[in-house]
């Protein structure tokens, strides 16, 4: 079926005919209709993927988190357990698992004849040294551990024989397994692993077991993968045997998010990544495919710095979280694809409950408490207290689409109560060095995908070294360091349930955290060749099954 287009999208996919057209690595056709219920999948194919940023380094333990570079890592290597959209965890590297009663040693029990691209063996010595790195890195060569890997009570693992690896922890650690699926644990060669940062960084020279390998980089433009045809260990829960359909697959960087989809449009790429929300609507119509899965983890809010005024008092901190307009946000920047935040989980996380009234819309109370805490208006409408205004900086995050339309509302919504607010906008780089990590910024725009919710204590707290202390508490905060500690080393998944329930009431209580809403960061909009794509437990989009009926 054949859809009018808009004048204005005509122009886009003009402009993308002759911008991208030179762009391009390889293009393809005008895009075919989508393939029959009953039609067979074929070999062959290349598929373009546009994608916003290819991030500031390769580095395996550094990158594989990222939602850019992950997808690539993705497709390039493999994980020891493979969790579905639904939090489900089925076996794929490790054929099955055992741990002992007080969850302190777990047995990982290997798929055999599982080799690396270079024909080097995927067995119990292999896993035992990507363990290793992922909770340990190599923090003074600038190799970071894992970050939501449960390394505090990490004594080690080992290699029993060829098939079977034990891993063993000081206290009760029920997020291992679930672990094992997640995006940063990516299975590398020993010989990669022992790379310096530098050669780690040149992905050409790391060698993963997935189904597709390195053909070529081009820094800050483009990565091409292409199928390795004696793949055959794919994820049980895939149901795929044997080597991937596709021929190649096209990373190309393309920065402006109109561009990416009128290529798509146009028949030049198959695949637009992070397509603005505003867009996606009249993309459907047009008979594109559109997938906005969510995943696992954090809903997008801000993590407010403790240590740092306005947000050292708790009442300023609260008055955020009541005057932000949640109803708004989702009406005026999202489609119906995204929902409102119930708690700091997203509520496909089974342990996440309802908190919606701790941090409710109520523009009068959170006056009130901005009246209690002595920020008084000014003729201007700013508010001020000792002779300093009430000023606040918000850095949009790149690694989401509508960071900045959303940070603009919220602007609008504080500074009706008082706040002076400015926005700081930088790309991906940029926002990497001046605004993650930073210690003087006053709010994080910050979200994170985990599989398991005994691993969320990393970072709320510093109570181990490497922990993230989002909120910048250190170890102040007594009764937060002990529930993140009991929910780390539970051994019932029913009683952790309940102190998940109790971290998230204090967390809101304490409003260390502003929710905004529930998280679909990884948006995907696919030409309709495109078939048998599956998307995992963290929203990534896996090519193993994937064929062009094109």
């Amino acid at each position: 079926m054949t859809f009018a287009r808009s004048p204005r999208r005509r122009l886009l996919g003009l402009a993308s005919a002759l911008a991208v057209g030179a762009l391009l690595l390889s293009g393809c056709g005008a895009a075919s209709t989508a393939a029959p219920a009953d039609a067979e999948p074929k070999t062959g194919g290349d598929l373009v993927f546009l994608i916003d940023s290819l991030g500031a380094t390769w580095i395996p333990n550094n990158s594989s988190i990222s939602s850019y570079q992950g997808q690539i890592w993705g497709n390039v290597t493999d994980k020891l357990v493979y969790v579905d959209a639904e939090g489900n965890l089925s076996p794929w590297i490790a054929e099955s698992w055992d741990e002992n009663a007080d969850k302190t040693q777990f047995t990982l029990h290997l798929k055999s004849g599982v080799t690396f691209s270079d024909g080097t063996p995927l067995d119990a010595a292999a896993v035992v040294a990507n363990i290793d790195i992922w909770a340990k890195g190599r923090p003074d060569e600038g190799i970071n551990r894992i970050g939501l890997f449960p390394s505090a009570n990490y004594q080690g693992a080992q290699a029993v024989d060829a098939t079977t690896v034990t891993v063993s922890f000081s206290a009760p650690t029920l997020s291992f397994i679930p672990t094992l699926a997640y995006h940063g644990s990516i299975l590398l060669s020993p010989e990669t692993l022992a790379l310096p940062a530098d050669q780690q960084a040149d992905l050409t020279k790391d060698v993963g077991s997935g189904p597709f390998v390195v053909e070529k980089v081009t820094e800050g433009d483009s990565v091409v993968l292409k199928r390795r045809d004696d793949y055959d260990w794919g994820p049980q829960a895939v149901g795929h045997e044997g080597a991937a359909y596709l021929d190649t697959i096209t990373y190309k960087q393309v920065a402006e998010p109109t561009l990416r989809t009128a290529s798509v449009e146009s028949g030049q790429a198959q695949v637009a990544y992070n397509a603005s929300p505003q867009d996606l609507d009249a993309l459907k119509q047009e008979g594109l495919t559109v997938e906005t899965p969510r995943y696992l983890g954090f809903v997008n809010g801000y993590a407010l710095n403790t240590s740092v005024a306005p947000f050292d008092d708790i009442k300023v901190r609260q008055a955020v979280q009541h005057g932000i307009d949640r109803d708004e946000i989702l009406s005026t920047v999202y489609t119906s694809d995204w929902h409102a935040a119930e708690s700091f989980f997203q509520s496909t996380v089974p342990e996440a409950t309802d908190h919606t009234a701790d941090f409710a819309y109520d523009p009068d109370e959170a006056a009130s408490l901005l009246d209690e805490a002595g920020w008084v208006k000014g003729a201007d409408g700013v508010r001020t207290r000792d002779g300093k205004k009430l000023s606040l900086t918000l850095y949009p995050n790149p690694y989401l689409q509508a960071s900045q339309s959303v940070d603009e509302l919220v602007d609008q919504q504080l500074t009706a109560l008082g706040f002076e607010v400015n926005l700081e906008t930088y790309d991906v780089p940029t926002y990497g060095q001046k605004v993650i990590g930073n210690a003087t910024v006053p709010a994080t725009e910050i979200t994170r995908s985990f599989v398991d919710v005994g691993t969320v204590a990393g970072v709320l707290t510093s109570q181990k070294k490497g922990d993230e202390d989002w909120f910048r508490l250190g170890t102040s905060d007594a009764t937060l360091n002990e529930l993140s500690t009991r929910i780390a080393t539970a051994t019932d998944r029913e009683a952790r349930a309940k102190v998940a329930d109790e971290l998230q009431g204090y967390v809101l209580d304490q409003a260390y955290f502003v929710p905004l809403t529930q998280i679909v960061q990884r948006v995907y909009v696919q030409a309709p060749e495109v078939s048998g794509v599956t998307y995992n437990g963290l929203a990534y989009a896996s090519y193993l099954n994937t064929w062009l009926n094109g």
